[in-house]
């Protein structure tokens, strides 16, 4: 059984998927850092020379292949892999999902000087953009989780053991 980290940008999904893949000693995958290994580029050259729907298209062909060799692993989704149901479809396939949450604040703290993040609308503030297309996604997240953590006010670590225990308790690993 897979554990599948999903949420927002800045919620947490690729430090704690470390955690998580180091203290269960599993394998991790990183969709969007298999997309840059693959591709050679960067996600916002991804971006830039393709737009959001080639990038789409990218990493909805790595999640196919990512869900399908994998079995006992941690897989650290991209924030917008809900928007694709195919997507959402195979990573439950042999998989459990969590959806990371944290509070608007705390996400802009944490992603507000992140380069490697590209706009994901154009005409928006940076805060604007981030406060409508998490508000768009939020049913999507919420649709497809099995289970919810807050991460708002936690340090990575305790998430990381909150979902161990929950997935313990539930006979997921």
């Amino acid at each position: 059984m897979n554990i599948v980290l999903i949420g927002y940008r800045g919620t947490g999904k690729s430090v704690i998927s470390r955690i998580l893949a180091d203290t269960l000693h599993c394998q991790r995958f990183s969709v969007d850092e298999e997309i840059v290994g693959q591709a050679g580029r960067s996600i916002p050259e991804i971006v830039e020379q393709e737009g959001w729907v080639g990038f789409r298209k990218i990493e909805r062909e790595l999640v196919k292949k990512v869900s399908a060799e994998t079995g006992s692993s941690v897989i650290d989704c991209g924030g917008g892999v809900v928007l694709d149901e195919l997507n959402v479809a195979d990573l439950k396939r042999d998989g459990k999902i969590i959806l990371l949450v944290s509070s608007l604040e705390k996400i802009l703290e944490r992603i507000h000087q992140d380069a490697s993040r590209p706009p994901l609308t154009e005409g928006l503030s940076f805060e604007e953009e981030q406060r409508q297309i998490l508000s768009e996604r939020d049913p999507k997240y919420r649709a497809a989780a099995d289970c919810i953590f807050d991460t708002t006010h936690l340090k990575p670590r305790q998430t990381a053991m909150k979902i161990i225990e929950l997935c313990k308790k539930k006979g997921w690993v």
